[in-house]
């Protein structure tokens, strides 16, 4: 019985990982334009409703956000578009002037300036 025992947490321990995926994880940080809780749920939810994005936080005060993403899946670009979509300019993208002008008035941030 001990023998069994001692097996099965062999198998657990040392064989079973080898068979779970690599995925290789990237961590970055970007600029995201916003204010308040509101926009921090929205920019969240967006970045995380992206297939691959594990987690994204981002810090209204700083306007940083940090995302962690399978990079066989997405990639930075394509988050920052996806905010961009609902309204929050980034470092490479800038929200399409009718969805900004439709977000509600305190998630009306300080514009960037295109260059």
């Amino acid at each position: 019985m001990k023998k069994n025992i001692l097996f099965l947490i062999f198998c657990v321990l040392f064989i079973a990982p080898s068979f779970s995926q690599n995925k290789k994880y990237q961590k970055e940080s970007v600029m995201v334009w916003g204010n308040c809780g509101m926009c921090k749920s929205i920019i969240e939810k967006t970045a995380e409703s992206i297939d691959g994005v594990k987690y994204a936080r981002w810090d209204s005060k700083k306007g940083l956000m940090k995302v962690k993403f399978i990079s066989d899946k997405t990639n930075l670009k394509e988050i920052q578009k996806a905010i961009a979509n609902v309204g929050y300019d980034t470092e490479s993208y800038r929200a399409n002037d009718e969805v900004y002008n439709n977000l509600h008035y305190c998630c009306k941030y300080e514009r960037k300036i295109d260059k």
